[in-house]
């Protein structure tokens, strides 16, 4: 799992900041085994909230945001943000599902514009009984490929922490580079404060 805050909306300056790129990505991304990346709306609130109540334990160990489920209410105001995110070119934020089930969110994954001019930054999670199976691997994969086509993005990201293995796995299996080991403050259980970042470029 790597930092896929599905609550990258949660907080932010009261200025919002400058879009990332005038292009976006597509909405709808295929990916192997019939699963595939829709972008989030209001609407999967509903499943959203089910998927993370229930994967509350697998997830807290490396995210800062999992300390506590989230109500349907925070949920809904939350996709509302990645919506407005969306629009405005600084974030864009997907749901992993299965082509024939709308209504089931097996994970989540996104592109943030957080790291700087000309690059963006990709997290994901995938619910604990679908891991191991290649989703979030699949799922970054199309994402890095989606990123590297937009209009003045050059340079795509993965940081996980040292100590997670198991998104390690995922920008190595894709050929991204460890560009450094950076030293961070420690906000989870899982983490170690030396976080992996990843790069791949255009």
């Amino acid at each position: 799992m790597s930092h896929p805050q599905p609550h990258s909306c949660d907080a932010g300056p009261a200025v919002a900041p400058p879009p990332v790129t005038a292009g976006r990505p597509p909405e709808l991304l295929r990916l192997p085994g019939g699963l595939r990346l829709c972008r989030r709306r209001p609407g999967h609130a509903p499943a959203l909230n089910r998927a993370l109540v229930a994967n509350l334990d697998h997830l807290r160990p490396w995210m800062p945001w999992a300390t506590e489920a989230p109500s349907m209410a925070r949920t809904v105001e939350l996709t509302r943000a990645s919506t407005a995110a969306w629009e405005a070119g600084t974030d864009f934020m997907y749901l992993v599902g299965l082509a024939g089930e709308p209504g089931h969110v097996i994970g989540a994954a996104g592109l943030h514009g957080r790291i700087g001019p000309g690059a963006m930054e990709i997290g994901y999670w995938v619910c604990e009984r679908h891991v191991g199976r290649g989703i979030a691997t699949a799922a970054a994969g199309a994402l890095t490929e989606a990123a590297l086509a937009l209009p003045g993005i050059t340079r795509v990201e993965i940081h996980c922490d040292e100590a997670n293995a198991a998104s390690a796995a995922v920008p190595r299996k894709l050929g991204y580079r460890l560009d450094r080991v950076a030293d961070t403050a420690v906000q989870t259980p899982g983490q170690t404060g030396r976080q992996l970042v990843w790069v791949m470029e255009r």
